[in-house]
């Protein structure tokens, strides 16, 4: 997944947590960026979810070809 803001004063890491958060219908405050603010690669951590309901909205959004 690609990102379209600049990465000056964090607006891509902005960009990408409420894409997650749009994709998987939780709060911004949800998701967070734990590692990688300066990488390519990143980790997120979601909150509020168990694991069970994110592997069922994760194969929800892959089923329908999305993000």
């Amino acid at each position: 997944m690609a990102v379209s803001a600049p990465p000056e004063d964090n607006r891509a890491n902005h960009e990408l947590v409420e894409a997650f958060a749009g994709w998987l219908g939780v709060r911004r405050e949800q998701v967070r960026v734990e590692s990688g603010l300066a990488s390519r690669d990143k980790v997120l951590l979601l909150s509020g979810l168990s694991e069970v309901e994110l592997r069922s909205r994760l194969a929800t959004l892959l089923a329908k070809g999305r993000p």
